[in-house]
Formats: structure tokens, sequence, C-alpha cells
């Protein structure tokens, strides 16, 4: 209720810096959802801090002066994409680092002393999406490293560093998310203790991701009447999950790769009845020079707005041969 009813205060919103915010990232203030705030305002408002002070982001929110907030929005936008950019790079940095003694070890972890501390976390986050592993990406100062955690279902990563609590000077956090700072003398025996805590409870377990769809159906009976009736779900998120549908046997019409070094797909799906639907999967531009003629695929359903025009897009989360077995 309080995402529900604070979505109503945003799309009425007096604030400037609102306003300003919603039109540098190209959205219509007053149509904002809940998915909107997760991935295109709120990473703009928390760039600032992650890189240098979020001091920008307030002056944004409080700020009553059209051109001040013109000038704070191009701020946030143009500190996004350099975010984007350092966080990018420090994942293929810690990629290479946490699997250069094993490919798939059941803890991932990099620490480097060139690391920014602001998005240590997001990188941690790509690296777990990635390889579903724990993972801990860290930045050494001169006397303190400050690590950020991520963690899969099968591994709580907060009760792990408990059990390291006499080497931290800090941490806190929850099953799937952590943080923590460790003195240099004791980083290599909290790498290691973590290191076999994560083997003794993953060793046995298959490691691989899940994915539950919530129905079954034919690209054709997707709809705008199917669209409208998602929206009695929202918001969702966590613990709110949105819906997500399966659709079998689907012919692969065309693909290709978008974004910044081709790391999304864009591709047409069109089934039995000749309904052919646009689709996105973020993240997943790897996909395309293998993509087979027919696949199974597994998706939400959403509006893509665009020109002033909607149209019906899957976002694709998962693709894989038509006909395997589940």
């Amino acid at each position: 209720m309080l995402v529900r009813n604070g979505l109503k205060q945003i799309r009425q919103t007096k604030r400037q810096g609102l306003f300003s915010l919603a039109n540098v990232a190209e959205m219509v203030i007053g149509k904002t959802t809940a998915g909107q705030i997760g991935f295109i305002l709120g990473p703009r408002l928390n760039a600032a801090g992650r890189l240098d002070s979020a001091l920008a982001a307030f002056e944004l929110l409080t700020t009553t002066d059209f051109m001040t907030a013109g000038q704070l929005a191009q701020q946030l936008d143009v500190q996004n994409r350099q975010r984007q950019d350092l966080t990018r790079q420090t994942q293929e940095k810690a990629e290479a680092l946490a699997t250069a003694e094993e490919k798939e070890p059941f803890l991932l972890v990099a620490v480097d002393k060139e690391f920014n501390p602001g998005v240590v976390g997001l990188a941690a986050s790509r690296l777990t999406e990635k390889y579903y592993r724990p993972a801990i990406v860290a930045a050494q100062g001169e006397t303190e490293t400050r690590g950020s955690c991520r963690s899969i279902p099968e591994f709580h990563v907060t009760d792990a560093l408990d059990r390291c609590t006499e080497l931290l000077v800090r941490h806190g956090g929850h099953a799937a998310a952590a943080g923590f700072t460790v003195r240099n003398e004791n980083l290599p025996e909290l790498v290691r203790r973590m290191k076999s805590i994560a083997e003794e409870q993953l060793c046995k377990r298959d490691l691989r991701r899940s994915l539950t769809a919530d129905v079954e159906l034919p690209l054709s009976e997707l709809g705008f009447d199917l669209l409208k009736n998602l929206t009695y779900f929202e918001p969702t998120g966590y613990g709110n999950p949105e819906a997500l549908f399966v659709s079998r046997d689907v012919k692969v019409k065309g693909s290709r790769t978008v974004g910044a070094d081709g790391r999304h797909l864009k591709i047409a799906f069109q089934d039995e009845q000749g309904m052919t639907v646009d689709a996105i999967g973020f993240r997943l531009g790897d996909l395309q020079p293998t993509l087979p003629q027919r696949v199974d695929v597994l998706y939400s359903f959403e509006p893509n707005e665009y020109n002033g025009r909607t149209s019906l897009q899957l976002n694709v989360k998962d693709i894989r041969p038509a006909g395997m077995a589940d």
C-alpha cells in the first residue's frame, strides 16, 4: 500500500526536480510505474552518491527553481552513464579475478585497490546473476577493505559472515545481500573461511537457476485486455513478483543485438496462428548467434511506449530450444 500510494503521489507531483529528471530520462511522470522507479529514476538518483556525493540528488528533489532542476537532472543523467561504464569495467575485472584459479568456484571473490566502493555491489550482483554463485566484490584501501556480497537462495551470505565475525570490523545484511569492512591483515583468512563455508554448504547442491512460470499460453492469447488485467497486480517487485508466462514451440522470425556492446537481444516471435510479438531480452545478447529456429520462451508481458504509441512486448527471462524437458 505504501508503494501504491507513493506512485499516486509521484504521478501528481509538483516537484520540479522529478519533472526534470523524468524529462531527461524520456519518461512521462504521470504514468510512472514501480519498474520505472527501480530502473530509470532510482539509478539516476543513486548515481551521485555512488560516484561522488548524494547532495546533488537531494538538491534536485528539493529545489523549486526550474533552471537549477534542469541542470541537476542533466548532471545526474551524465553521472548515471558514468556509473554504468564503471560498473561494466568493474564487473569485467572482477570476473577475471574471481575465475582466475577456478572457472566456477562455489564462491566468487574479487578484491582490487582500483575498485570504486560505490559500484562493487552492482558488480557482485552481475556475477551472481551470470554464474549463479554467491559473489564478493571488494575495494581495498590502505588499511581496510570494504566488500559487498550478493547471494543465491541456497546460501545465506549474512549467516556466513556471522561465522567470521571476529575477523570483521563491521558487517550487516540479509540472506541475499550483505556488506562488510575488514582490516587488510585479516582479509586472506576471511576469504579462506568464506570459501570453505560456501563449499561446505553448496558442494552437494545442483546449482542452477530455477525459473517458475505462472501459466503456459500461446502468443495469440496475448493482448491489451490481458495487459490491463495485469495492472491490478501492481506494484510488483521483491515479495510480489510479476507474472511470468511460457510459450512453447514458437518461431524466431528475426533477432539482433542492441545496446552498448550488443548486450541486449531484440527478437520477433511468431506462433502457429501467425501472431507476431516483439521481445526484448536484457543482458541476453550473447545468445543471438546460436538461437535455434524454434524455441520455448519464458517472459513477462508488458507495454512498450514509443513516440506516443503503445505496443505489446515480451520481456524475455529465458530461451531454450523447443521440446526440451523441464
